[in-house]
Order: structure tokens, then C-alpha cells, then sequence
């Protein structure tokens, strides 16, 4: 059996290409951990646990329709490297601190834990508000319900720096600043597992959350090393052509939101929509390893 804390056998940074089916992904062979492929087609593994994660798609309005932030990841990071993704990370313990409630615009944790279809409130507020913290992370994007509160730039740099350096947490940045966190704005858009071969894995909330045409993205450099904002459509031309490297929940995030016109037609269609679990499978092929999505009617 192999090892799921070895993550020198991950085959989480490897190249994802395109295929015929949108619902099948490829990783040839020539990119994969030696022995990967291998241990797919036997499927002598032990599933590693998934650990609790949030991202969050930041969407403006643009010229040529919504625009959707991405982030280039290091391309010595253990996960992802060198991918384009969405600002997200694992939750905290402090994410679930049940007073940061009081500094959150929105559902309540009850309610929220409802539409994630979760028993524990503080489990979902966690997600909720790992969200959050990921964005001012990696990003320097807060998503305040405060008017002017991105003017005051520099306050919003140290307190951006105290998080990350783990000296405080998302409540006492919001409490310290006179703010409240914009969880109204957030739709609850997707729920992902990492495929059971990878070591790694992470159980991943997805949401939604608008910002202004002003907002400004600067990324956290120990993590990310470009930005950039494109409309869906766009960014996964860019995958196609393999210009951009993605992991296929953000390909299957963008192809979502590429249906849609502006922000506003985004939040009014998928503020209720259903959220399946999506748990990829892993399948040898010929030339590499397949990653195939469940069907559409149920992703």
C-alpha cells in the first residue's frame, strides 16, 4: 500500500491537457512521479483524509463581459506548481472561531451550514471564512461591506502582513479596523474532493464574490507570482492551448461562469443552484493517467 504522506508521488503539479470530452482531463505519462501511473491502474493506495479548504472566484465586470481573477502559483509550491488558480487555501482553526459571526454580513453560520449541507454551523463558517482570509491573503482584496475601507491602503497592509505572519486572525483584523466582512456577497458555488490516488487531497468549498472594476490585486509573493484578470471564455482558450496551466476544477469553474453575461446574471442564477460533490476519478490510459468528472447532471 502507498504511503498518503507521501507527497513526493503527487501528481498535483503535473500538466493537464485538454481532450475531446470537456469531462475527461489528461496528465501524459512523460509528467507524472514515476510509478504514478502504475499505482492508479493497480489501485494499490490508501485514500489519504482530504483536509477542509476554501477558494473564492473574484469576478468584476469588464468590457467584454465578467472577468474572473487568476493567480499564477510558484513554481516550487508542493501543490499546484506553476498553475493558474483561483485564491483559496486550507481552513484554519481560527476560521471557525464562532465570535467572527459578529463581524459577518449575511447568512447566518446555521444558514449556512444548510446550503453546504453540513450538521456543524461552526464547520461552515469555517469555509466561509477561510475564504475570505485567503482573498486579503493572497490577494490584498478585503472583502468588506465598508465603504472606503480599500482607500486606507497602508492600514490594510499591515493588517494583511500581521494575518499572514499568523500574529492575528480574520476577527481581529475586522475588529481592529471597524469593518464587517462581506459574506452577503458570497454564493456558494462548488464542492470538490481530490481524486483518491493523490496523497494530498483537500475537500474544497467553492465560492462566488463580486468585487469593483477598481479593485486591486497584488499577490502575496511567497505564493503567487503574476495576477491577471480574463473572462472566462478567454482563460479557457488559454488552457486549451496550453498557454496556461489550470487544474480541471478551475476549467470546469470557468466553462460555468463563461454561460453567463454580467455579475449580476452570474449571482441571480447560481445563488440557489445545486451543489453536488465533484470527486474526480483517476483512470490509467494508454498514454498517462485520465481524470474524468462525473457527468454533468451531476456536477
Amino acid at each position: 500500500m502507498t504511503d498518503p504522506s507521501n507527497t513526493s508521488q503527487s501528481a498535483a503539479s503535473a500538466a493537464r491537457r485538454a481532450t475531446g470530452d470537456p469531462g475527461v482531463f489528461l496528465i501524459p505519462e512523460e509528467h507524472l512521479p514515476a510509478g504514478f501511473a502504475d499505482k492508479v491502474a493497480e489501485g494499490g493506495f490508501v485514500p489519504a483524509p482530504p483536509r477542509p479548504a476554501s477558494t473564492i472566484v473574484l469576478v468584476r465586470d469588464g468590457d467584454d463581459g465578467p472577468e474572473v481573477l487568476l493567480l499564477r502559483r510558484h513554481g516550487r509550491s508542493g501543490f499546484a506548481a506553476g498553475a493558474w488558480v483561483f485564491p483559496g487555501g486550507t481552513v484554519d482553526k481560527e476560521d471557525r472561531e464562532p465570535l467572527i459571526a459578529d463581524r459577518l454580513d449575511g447568512p447566518s453560520p446555521e444558514e449556512w451550514a444548510a446550503r453546504m449541507e453540513l450538521d456543524d454551523p461552526a464547520e461552515a463558517l469555517g469555509f466561509v471564512v477561510a475564504a475570505i482570509r485567503e482573498a486579503f491573503e493572497e490577494t490584498g482584496i478585503l472583502l468588506s461591506s465598508d465603504a472606503g475601507v480599500a482607500a486606507d491602503a497602508e492600514s490594510l497592509d499591515v493588517a494583511r502582513r500581521a494575518l499572514l505572519s499568523e500574529v492575528v486572525g480574520m476577527r481581529q483584523v475586522a475588529v481592529t479596523r471597524n469593518v464587517r466582512l462581506a459574506a452577503d456577497r458570497m454564493v456558494y458555488l462548488a464542492h470538490w474532493v481530490t481524486p483518491e490516488p493523490e496523497p494530498r487531497r483537500y475537500d474544497t468549498r467553492f465560492f462566488l464574490a463580486p468585487v469593483g472594476a477598481d479593485a486591486l490585486c497584488v499577490p502575496h509573493e511567497a505564493e503567487m507570482t503574476e495576477s491577471i484578470w480574463l473572462t472566462p471564455a478567454v482563460a479557457v482558450e488559454h488552457f486549451r492551448s496550453e498557454s496556461l496551466k489550470m487544474l480541471p476544477p478551475t476549467v470546469h469553474t470557468l466553462r460555468r461562469l463563461a454561460r453567463y453575461g454580467s455579475v449580476d446574471e452570474m449571482l441571480s442564477a447560481l445563488g440557489s443552484a445545486p451543489v453536488p460533490m465533484i470527486l474526480p476519478v483517476m483512470r490509467r490510459q494508454g498514454d498517462g493517467v485520465a481524470i474524468v468528472l462525473p457527468p454533468e447532471d451531476e456536477a
